[in-house]
């Protein structure tokens, strides 16, 4: 007996020790595995005092006595670590699953976002769209130089952005508030010729007649303002073209 009871308890220390580095490599293990780990340790140490119990005598000597409590404190530290590795394994499942949750709300922040623009529902990149807030905060902060810089800076970075054609009209209106009457009508030029069916075209037109009459211009404001007429005939636009073309006449 003596012998079968110290067999089976260096069998239940191999099971228990082989789970020991738990703590420090618990991601290198599956769920499902520990818990049968777990269980088998459990299982063996159940079947250890069974034996105890079944063939322990109260007639029998003092040492045998001995040996069966020492086996008992044994067997009390083996549930103690059994203690140890679910609780380990219950910390490792919450770090798991918080580390997930977080990755998820990091990933979901680096997604496109579904909104509508100039009436269509677009998708634009979180990046895209912070670049393009900087940009115009920029604007409206009557920061014109880097507000310029910001947008043309924008336009190379996202040429396919949906914010682009916006990106390019501001960044002609910046131009036009720097007085650089030249670059803002080239820039507006890219919003017309690049983006001719989006509501900024016929805004840009707008702006590039104003550069030509502050150029002095007077035939080419004329012909933009026409263009603009023809070309959009139904924009808010327009009428301030109509009426800029009467004045001129």
């Amino acid at each position: 007996m003596k012998h079968l009871l110290k067999s089976s308890l260096a069998i239940a220390f191999v099971a228990a020790a082989s789970w020991a580095p738990l703590h420090a490599n618990a991601a290198l293990f599956e769920d499902d595995d520990a818990r049968r780990a777990i269980l088998d340790i459990r299982t063996r140490l159940d079947k250890m005092q069974a034996q105890i119990n079944a063939k322990a005598d109260k007639t029998e000597n003092f040492d045998l006595n001995n040996d069966n409590e020492q086996l008992r404190q044994e067997i009390a530290k083996l549930r103690g670590q059994i203690e140890v590795l679910t609780n380990e394994l219950a910390n490792t499942q919450k770090r798991q699953k918080d580390f997930y949750v977080d990755l998820d709300g990091r990933l979901r922040k680096l997604e496109p976002q579904q909104v509508t623009l100039d009436g269509k529902v677009v998708s634009i990149g979180q990046s895209e769209q912070r670049a393009y807030d900087a940009a115009l905060a920029y604007f409206k902060s009557g920061d014109y130089k880097n507000a310029g810089a910001s947008f043309y800076d924008f336009t190379h970075r996202y040429p396919a952005s949906a914010l682009a054609p916006s990106a390019q009209y501001w960044l002609g209106n910046a131009y036009y508030a720097q007085r650089d009457y030249h670059n803002a009508i080239n820039a507006q030029q890219v919003v017309v010729k690049s983006y001719p069916d989006n509501p900024k075209a016929a805004d840009a037109l707008l702006n590039i007649a104003s550069c030509y009459t502050e150029l002095k211009d007077k035939a080419s404001a004329k012909k933009a303002l026409e263009q603009l007429v023809s070309t959009y005939p139904d924009s808010p636009a327009a009428q301030t073209a109509k009426e800029r073309l009467a004045s001129l006449k």
